[in-house]
């Protein structure tokens, strides 16, 4: 039985009135900004961690707890600064002199959705706590691991603009998040919206909006999972996301048996001289990230089956973190986003 016929159309029916469900919720507080909230759902399916990068005041943080409030999820905000410890992410070890024994406390990492709000301001110790927490959904207290809940959801946000007291993110971090969504400017229609419906004076910070419906509760969330793992992917359409991936690897950094491997794989762009632009590609993660994440854009379509323009949909927000520019790249203001448009009108599509 091939696999497109596990996917019957009710079922697509049935996944398309769940996601308008979810998207008409997160409207009645993010006015707009429908790649962020689909970028949002698209990354809670498929079970990725997610980087927001956008300037102060473009309902980043809004989103991440709205998102929150729709599943229904254990939710926790962790604001990064300069002066935090792994401990105030993770936990620590806490003497009882009652019992002469140590006892854990657990820290605000224990949650299924965290807020990890200016990411970039938390220096090299907590990036590497936090590292091993998205990676493999555990944190080491003392001598021992524990596990976090499961599903684990890190939602993180930077401002672009704001340099003094940041560290930038290390490589292993990046790639270590599923999607990278830039958040942009309102329109100015929107941004009338926005306006109009801002709360009164009168109004406490308790009571400026009704909660949100729990429409995206556990069970729902893992249907949608078990009906996006169903989408066919056809052979030709997994060659092409290995050949975007491979063409954003400067020919020095390649495995050179490559070219004595199996199958054939056109991966080099012609000479554009876009590679003068990257010094390391992505890593095999963003193949099996960008793999996940078109089966999940086919979905949201109504379609059983990956098309290119899914895997082109996908192919931003998947690879913009996990390229590495060169110099020239920055001296001439090229942006991972334009490199990445270059590659993908050179790769073959099937």
């Amino acid at each position: 039985m091939e696999q497109t016929q596990l996917v019957q159309k009710e079922e697509l029916e049935k996944c398309s009135k769940l996601i308008a469900e979810c998207r008409k919720e997160m409207a009645a507080k993010i006015v707009g900004q429908k790649e962020m909230i689909d970028g949002l759902l698209v990354s809670l399916i498929a079970g990725g961690h997610i980087l927001l990068e956008g300037v102060p005041g473009l309902a980043k943080t809004l989103a991440v707890k709205s998102l929150a409030e729709i599943t229904g999820l254990d939710f926790k905000r962790i604001q990064f600064t300069p002066d935090l410890l792994p401990a105030d992410l993770t936990g620590t070890m806490i003497w009882e002199p009652a019992n002469s024994n140590f006892s854990v406390r657990r820290g605000p990492i224990f949650a299924n959705v965290i807020l990890a709000d200016e990411i970039n301001r938390a220096p090299a110790k907590v990036q590497s706590a936090l590292l091993e927490a998205m990676e493999e959904k555990q944190v080491t207290i003392g001598e021992t691991s524990y596990p976090l809940p499961d599903p684990f959801f890190v939602l993180a946000t930077e401002n672009p603009i704001e340099h003094e007291g940041t560290y930038s993110l290390p490589e292993a971090e990046l790639d270590r998040f599923l999607m990278k969504l830039m958040i942009i400017y309102p329109e100015p229609f929107e941004e009338l919206d926005i306006v109009k419906n801002s709360p009164p004076l009168t109004s406490s910070s308790s009571n400026r909006s009704s909660p949100l419906s729990n429409v995206l509760n556990m069970e729902k969330l893992f249907y949608l999972r078990s009906i996006a793992d169903a989408i066919h992917v056809d052979e030709q359409i997994t060659k092409y996301i290995v050949s975007i991936v491979t063409a954003t690897r400067p020919a020095s950094t390649r495995n050179q048996r490559s070219a004595q491997g199996r199958g054939s794989f056109e991966t080099q762009p012609s000479s554009d001289g876009v590679y003068r632009y990257v010094t390391f590609g992505a890593s095999p993660r963003a193949s099996i990230a960008l793999y996940r994440c078109c089966r999940i854009f086919a979905m949201f379509e109504g379609r059983n089956f990956v098309t290119p323009e899914d895997v082109k949909t996908a192919s931003l927000p998947v690879l913009r973190h996990r390229i590495v520019l060169s110099y020239e790249a920055e001296a001439e203001g090229m942006n991972a986003d334009t490199v990445i448009a270059r590659i993908l009108s050179h790769v073959p599509v099937p």
